[in-house]
């Protein structure tokens, strides 16, 4: 089945004014203002679950909504589905000249290395794009990445210094290296407060449907919970959105993650481990406008901005002052690189 696309374009509408008399030349006041330059034309593919996962696709959505709002960006973006083919959607939005084409997640890592052989001429971004020691990323082609380890550290101090217990959960998705990276900055964070702290893993399947699947992640986290857990920290997409529903139902925490996900699960969600996928995705869409597009590797890290946890009205009160003051801590230690935080 051949992906649909969908097109938002940010061109200018000019509507003939009624009652003009056919033969009347306009006056000078009435001409026409000169219609602003269109913005870069970008290409989108989200990654499993797409649009409305409350977490890691919808923070690329932003990230392409502020492009076309305030860079007049013409968008094209293809939603995940049965049947369809990154390679297929990546070629299609590359084979129409575009100024930018993203894949949203490391699935479309090989991919778009592909693309970029096949399209020397066209640039491409990749969140979350796995590089390979040893092998060279195209020169068209741009890695966003991040320290997920840095911020997942951060929450993981925070889930230790709240648990009544000494056992924490994490929920991933895809049992992958990229998630072992929340996993491990989890477990460092816990241990570093609190050294008898047992962290309980467990991951929802090894494909990329493990992202997708809330159903499997209320099972995993019911388990989790039912093992004297009382916080779980999940690094699943809109598989965490089951985990939600289990914390709910045994009146537990949660920890969100990519997005904040409070309005998810308010009063259940403790904190969420923010990526700034949106900032990434609206940046590279800049650097194109701007002309200083390259490819090569961009990590956003903690000192950075590029990670982060939650803290704010909404679940301030779930936090003890003592406790924030504690994180903000290990927050200063990690970016002065007293702190070396593990990723697997």
């Amino acid at each position: 089945m051949r992906p649909a696309l969908l097109v938002l374009a940010a061109f200018p509408v000019v509507f003939p004014s009624a009652g003009c008399k056919k033969d009347a030349a306009p006056p000078p006041a009435a001409a026409a203002a000169p219609a602003a330059p269109a913005g870069p034309s970008v290409g989108l593919v989200f990654d499993v679950g797409g649009r409305g996962d409350k977490s890691f696709n919808d923070a690329a959505d932003r990230g392409l909504t502020r492009a076309h709002k305030e860079l007049a960006a013409r968008v094209e973006v293809v939603e995940p589905g049965e049947g369809v083919d990154r390679e297929a959607a990546l070629r299609q939005l590359a084979a129409r000249k575009l100024d930018l084409v993203i894949g949203v997640g490391f699935l479309f890592t090989d991919d778009i290395n592909r693309m970029a052989a096949d399209f020397p001429q066209q640039k491409f971004a990749c969140v979350d794009y796995t590089v390979t020691p040893g092998k060279p990323i195209p020169p068209n082609v741009l890695a966003l990445k991040f320290k997920e380890e840095e911020g997942s550290f951060l929450v993981g101090a925070l889930a230790a210094l709240l648990s009544k217990g000494n056992k924490l959960g994490f929920v991933g998705g895809m049992e992958i290296p990229l998630i072992h990276k929340f996993r491990a900055g989890y477990t460092a964070g816990a241990r570093h407060v609190r050294p008898d702290a047992e962290v309980l893993v467990t991951f929802a399947g090894v494909t990329g449907e493990a992202f997708a699947n809330p159903g499997k992640g209320k099972e995993l986290a019911l388990s989790l919970y039912g093992k004297g857990v009382d916080i779980i920290y999940h690094a699943a997409g809109s598989t965490g959105l089951g985990v939600f529903e289990a914390a709910r139902a045994q009146k537990k925490l949660a920890i969100g993650v990519d997005s904040d996900q409070w309005a998810e699960a308010p009063g259940v969600v403790l904190t969420s481990m923010v990526k700034q996928v949106d900032v990434a995705v609206f940046d590279a869409v800049k650097a194109v406008q701007d002309g200083t597009f390259k490819g090569g590797v961009r990590e956003l890290d903690l000192k950075g901005g590029g990670v982060d946890y939650i803290y704010d009205e909404h679940n301030k009160a779930l936090i003890p002052d003592d406790v924030r003051a504690k994180v903000e801590a290990l927050r200063a230690e990690i970016v002065a690189g007293r702190i070396a935080v593990p990723n697997q």
